[in-house]
């Protein structure tokens, strides 16, 4: 792989085109929707989403699209029977490409990860 050193997601996307694009478009587009105060950055070479901490991750592979995060147990009890079907590990979810990408899902991650940071930030205090 080669080595990159991306400082935008506006760069990371460069290097993608088509279906794969548009899609990685839908997401931050959805991202932004959902949190339009969540601060774009790049991590670990990937776009990263931060709102009161880190929010989400994406990033694209030859065969899917991942979604990512150390997920919480409350996470994948809240979304166990949605994410049936997908590739999962404790902190990323695989979206084939072949299958088509599920919007109405990703907001609600997206707005789940948003009240579990909310509620780690008041927990802080």
């Amino acid at each position: 792989m080669a080595k990159t050193d991306y400082k935008t997601i506006d760069q990371y996307h460069e290097n993608f085109s088509g279906d794969v694009l548009d899609r990685m478009k839908t997401i931050r587009e959805i991202i932004h929707n959902v949190a339009p105060d969540a601060e774009e950055t790049i991590s670990y070479q990937i776009p990263c989403f931060k709102y009161h901490g880190y929010l989400i991750y994406y990033c694209a592979f030859p065969k899917h699209l991942t979604i990512s995060h150390p997920y919480s147990a409350a996470f994948w009890e809240h979304f166990k029977a949605d994410l049936e079907g997908y590739k999962t590990s404790k902190s990323a979810i695989q979206i084939p490409h072949n299958r088509p990408l599920p919007e109405k899902l990703i907001r609600k991650i997206i707005e789940f990860r948003k009240k579990e940071n909310l509620a780690a930030v008041k927990a802080a205090r």
